[in-house]
């Protein structure tokens, strides 16, 4: 295999940039919105529940068009960030990064949910019968006992982030150096005369990339469902 060009490192290191900040960034909202399902019923929790997973069976392109009307520099909310804010996310690196957050918050919210699902209410209640105000219930019992579930969930977002394509295109456009991560390196590689061998370089990078992923969430996960245990 041919040495990694200039041009591929760009994109494998944006993709790596885009995947994480969307991860971190998705996660703190994942947790709240799982805890949320987890413990409380309401009026409207199925229809909640059935947006958050909407992106998983819209197609890509359908997501990526609706932020470009909703996020755009002339979007619903695009057109107040970018005139009020400054903050412009159309065509740009961190607009790759909330496209990827988007779609794989459904993938990281279903870990953490089934997680604190399996969590004894009980062991959450002698907590508080202690005195323990809520907020140190879930900081101090529900959130360490869902650890595995939150690693899994990161995973699972981060993996689906290194290789979202049809949102990333649509809302962020495929420009080289700025919004070109690995999914859309491919795409170009593949419909250039001589590209194969470069777009090749770019799968095995990215199977290799997911592959680590899995395997780094599957150590986390049994290191902190060991120290749970006390083992």
């Amino acid at each position: 295999m041919s040495e990694i060009t200039p041009a591929e490192w760009t994109a494998i290191l944006l993709s790596l940039r885009v995947a994480v900040i969307a991860t971190l960034v998705a996660t703190p909202f994942g947790i709240a919105l799982a805890w949320l399902l987890a413990r409380h019923d309401f009026w409207g929790k199925s229809v909640l529940d059935a947006f958050v997973h909407l992106p998983l069976v819209l197609p890509p392109v359908v997501t990526g068009y609706l932020l470009l009307l909703l996020l755009g520099r002339r979007g619903l909310i695009g057109a107040w960030l970018a005139d009020h804010l400054g903050i412009v996310f159309a065509f740009r690196w961190t607009g790759a990064a909330l496209a990827c957050g988007v779609m794989s918050f459904p993938l990281l919210v279903r870990p953490i949910r089934l997680s604190i699902e399996a969590i004894d209410r009980s062991l959450e209640q002698a907590a508080s019968t202690l005195g323990a105000a809520p907020w140190k219930v879930s900081a101090t019992v529900t959130l360490p006992l869902a650890l595995p579930g939150i690693l899994a969930g990161m995973v699972l977002g981060f993996a689906k982030a290194i290789g979202e394509f049809g949102a990333t295109i649509t809302f962020v456009s495929n420009i080289a150096g700025e919004t070109q991560v690995i999914s859309s390196a491919i795409y170009s590689l593949i419909q250039t005369p001589d590209g194969d061998a470069a777009a090749m370089r770019l799968v095995i990078i990215s199977i290799v990339i997911a592959t680590a992923a899995l395997i780094a969430s599957e150590w986390f996960a049994r290191r902190a469902t060991q120290r749970l245990h006390g083992n």
